[in-house]
């Protein structure tokens, strides 16, 4: 199967009407926005660019997707389908940039009948790999540069684990335990041992954990770490060097009062001689955990179901709808579920220090309004061009780049932009209407 067929039936019932109608080939826009914010959040991150520019050259139907589909299509809708790639432009943001309600994220150009069959491919992507990313940034805003492992594989789809890894090491994260990321996009992996290989090391006497600690030494070299929490703790502590030396890498805690072990656990490899050793902790921790553990001896975080659930928000709410109709501007009046209409694109404007105070949104093609004493910076960016994705959007290769995007766009918000708290978005986003 084809990502072709990872699409919604309406979607080609529509282009089966639009090509008997004679609409079809009307020019078109189609612009993804977000109309407000996951409650309580200041600002999103977009993610998930790279991977739909991939997945747009894979679009296409084979003879087993145009079978399946000849029951409820017809023959000039399949023929159609048989020779469809996409030829027409995308613009929008790059991965790795803030977002804010109204912000035109993704814009699509090209024939209704190229533009329609989208929807689906880019919405379940881009709604995905942005929560993810935006749930990612608070935590590693949270963390305040201490190091973050995704550990979430085992909490969602085996194939979300894969973007979810790759969206939360573009917000920051340091790596991901999931192997599938590394290969497919560069991620570092990252992990070392679960419970089961030290209880696998009891025998009839009882539980040898430090028998456990010394087999995992010998494979993974002393700079390891090694889960101190299987038992007891402080005598985990203290098996952990007895086995490995004063010079072991670092130990975990995965249970319990996070914070109060923490401080523990320090004193005791003090104590022991093991001043450089560091403490890991894991175990149900999202933005507000690992903020709460700022003033503890942390010294790196593993998050799993939280990140890869988007902590509580796990769609972006990103619409995909129909903005510009042959160059004549058209929008949806629905109440609460109103559009802008017409092509656009987008500044962010801000202060001599670097801190943005607004984002405004233009009609394509017109200058934006002149600013006192602020810099603009363009944020629609080519990413698709006749068909053919323009260079810097590979979704493994440009990794490092949309991180330093989102490192940059976090320190750029105004002081109170990063609060965990509930809030109005960081900066306002201002809608400048067409010229008449």
């Amino acid at each position: 199967m084809t990502v072709a067929l990872l699409t919604d039936k309406y979607e080609l019932t529509m282009l089966a009407a639009a090509l008997r109608d004679g609409t079809a080939h009307r020019r078109t826009t189609f612009e993804v926005f977000a109309r407000r914010l996951p409650e309580g959040r200041r600002y999103g991150v977009v993610a998930g660019t790279g991977r739909f520019v991939e997945a747009l050259a894979e679009f296409t139907f084979a003879a087993d997707e145009l079978t399946a589909l000849s029951e409820f299509l017809d023959s000039a809708t399949l023929d159609f389908l048989s020779n469809y790639r996409f030829g027409g432009d995308v613009d929008g943001y790059a991965e790795g940039e803030l977002y804010f309600p109204g912000s035109p994220v993704l814009s699509v150009h090209g024939t209704f009948a190229e533009c329609v069959v989208l929807e689906t491919l880019v919405l379940s992507i881009l709604n995905h790999d942005t929560a993810i990313a935006s749930a990612a940034a608070r935590m590693t805003s949270a963390a305040q540069g201490r190091p973050m492992i995704e550990m979430g594989s085992r909490r969602t789809h085996e194939l979300a684990a894969v973007a979810a890894a790759r969206a939360a090491y573009l917000a920051g994260f340091t790596g991901s335990s999931n192997l599938a990321a590394q290969q497919r996009y560069g991620v570092p992996a990252l992990g070392t041992a679960a419970h089961a290989y030290t209880l696998l090391h009891t025998t009839e006497s009882g539980p040898d954990e430090q028998a456990a600690f010394r087999g995992q030494v010998a494979a993974l070299g002393v700079d390891t770490t090694l889960l101190v929490d299987t038992y007891d703790i402080t005598a985990g502590v203290a098996n952990a060097i007895a086995a490995a030396g004063p010079q072991l890498g670092a130990v975990r805690i995965d249970s319990g009062d996070l914070g109060v072990l923490a401080r523990q656990v320090r004193q005791q490899l003090d104590d022991l001689g093991a001043t450089n050793t560091q403490i890991v902790v894991s175990g149900d921790l999202d933005e507000f955990a690992i903020a709460a553990l700022r003033a503890e001896p942390v010294d790196s975080y593993g998050v799993g179901t939280s990140v890869v659930t988007g902590s509580g928000a796990p769609t972006a709410g990103m619409v995909y709808k129909l903005v510009e109709v042959d160059g004549m501007p058209v929008a949806k009046r629905s109440s609460r579920k109103e559009s802008h209409g017409g092509r656009k694109q987008a500044v962010r404007l801000a202060k001599a220090s670097g801190t943005i105070v607004e984002e405004v949104v233009h009609p394509y093609g017109q200058e934006p309004p002149e600013t006192s004493g602020l810099t603009a910076r363009r944020l629609t960016v080519p990413l698709v061009t006749g068909g053919v994705p323009v260079e810097g959007h590979h979704p493994a290769t440009d990794l490092s780049t949309a991180r330093a995007r989102v490192a940059a766009g976090l320190h750029s918000l105004p002081w109170d932009g990063l609060k965990l708290s509930r809030g109005e978005p960081a900066i306002p986003t201002r809608v400048v209407p067409p010229r008449t």
